[in-house]
């Protein structure tokens, strides 16, 4: 109906944009779920690393090796560290993806429910105009039963 069309066409929009924000909140998502893959992967290195110089290795090291090993160490525990808050920055990424998600969502079902209601007020409307027809038809036809009544009785 062009009565509508208005409301139709920002239904059409509010679905794209919610869409849209489903698409960056799963992409949020994927990008989360790989940081915290590359936190496994930093964590297992350091502990597969400390394992292996506890093994046996370190009786027989020189000073300057263990030297390096440690600073190596240090280096991969900054690195978990740095990923923790890469962790961190994507979780507030993806919760501010996660409420603009939301809120597309409650304006498309808000647009949705008004197209709703209008057109129940709109069938409201058509039924009492068929209803008015109907008894005006009705009306009719029993004044004109009346007037065939009064005119059989007086011939």
């Amino acid at each position: 109906m062009p009565k509508f069309r208005a409301l139709e066409l920002a239904i059409e929009q509010a679905t794209q944009q919610r869409d849209a924000q489903a698409r960056k909140h799963a992409q949020a998502q994927r990008t989360l779920q790989y940081a915290h893959g590359q936190l496994s992967q930093l964590q297992n290195y350091s502990n597969d690393t400390d394992a292996r110089w506890v093994g046996g290795h370190a009786v027989d090291l020189s000073v300057e090796l263990i030297k390096h090993h440690y600073q190596f160490m240090d280096r991969l525990q900054n690195a978990v560290t740095m990923q923790h808050g890469v962790i961190s920055n994507l979780e507030q990424q993806l919760g501010q993806a996660h409420q603009s998600l939301l809120q597309a969502e409650y304006r498309l079902a808000g647009l949705k429910q008004v197209l709703k209601s209008r057109h129940l007020a709109l069938n409201v409307v058509q039924q009492r105009r068929e209803q008015l027809i109907t008894d005006e038809f009705a009306a009719m036809r029993h004044a004109r039963g009346g007037a065939m009544q009064i005119t059989e009785e007086t011939t």
